[in-house]
């Protein structure tokens, strides 16, 4: 088989995850607070195709999956790889991560992003619906009609769960945590509540940004990542 590929900090986090979007949302964004840094837009990449014979696993996401800052072989979708052909489970992943992407985002390139022989899509959108203040219900809607067409297709999906800013008040995050606990309840699919659980706020496990995971970060969830999806996948293939 060939080589294959907790919340004080968050604010900051969706500034920056959506500041690394190059204009692939319609969606107005919310005025920044006047504080907030910034880092270098990434220029998105398209989710790559695969020929390969292996069934998939998929990762729909934004900067936190795509790896921003990180080597090729550093990003969460590229270590689940290693750790596949550790295990010596016949997958391919593909990394169709975007940076910057909402839900609506995810949602717009879901169909070919699921081309080929997927046998699990792993969906971590909504930190940038969370920055522009999005309504939730609408968010909800997006990752529910992303998980009914993968379903409807046979597909496994994992989801994972993101926090929003707090400026929008109590309400509004309260709200916003919970779509992703109903979502999972209502569609009967896996859910890994928080995608930077153990690294959110972390000094020693992000990037200068403070926001990004670093390798070693990136190591850590991959680990929480594993929990959730390894169920998912079949042995026997």
């Amino acid at each position: 088989m060939r080589p294959k590929l907790s919340f004080l900090f968050l604010s900051l986090l969706l500034i920056v995850v959506s500041a690394c979007s190059a204009g692939g949302d319609e969606t107005p964004a919310v005025a920044e607070p006047e504080a907030a840094p910034t880092v270098v837009a990434a220029t998105p990449q398209p989710a790559p195709f695969s020929s390969a014979a292996e069934p998939l696993v998929v990762f729909l996401g934004d900067s936190l999956t795509a790896g921003l800052g990180l080597a090729p072989d550093e990003s969460v979708p590229a270590l689940i790889q290693r750790r596949l052909d550790d295990e010596g489970l016949e997958y391919e992943v593909v990394n169709a991560g975007r940076s910057g992407d909402t839900s609506a985002g995810g949602l717009s390139r879901l169909d070919w992003s699921l081309d080929g022989d997927v046998k699990v899509l792993v969906i971590e959108l909504g930190a940038n619906d969370g920055l522009r203040g999005l309504p939730p219900d609408a968010m909800k809607r997006n990752l529910a009609e992303m998980i009914t067409r993968a379903k409807r297709r046979g597909i496994q999906v994992l989801l994972t769960g993101m926090e929003a800013q707090t400026n929008f008040g109590v309400a509004y995050t309260t709200e916003f945590r919970q779509v992703f606990k109903d979502l999972a309840r209502e569609h009967d699919v896996a859910l890994m509540p928080f995608f930077l659980e153990g690294v959110a706020g972390m000094p020693g496990l992000n990037q200068r940004d403070g926001v990004h995971p670093n390798p070693e970060g990136a190591r850590v969830i991959e680990r929480a990542v594993w929990h959730s999806l390894e169920p998912l996948l079949d042995d026997k293939d």
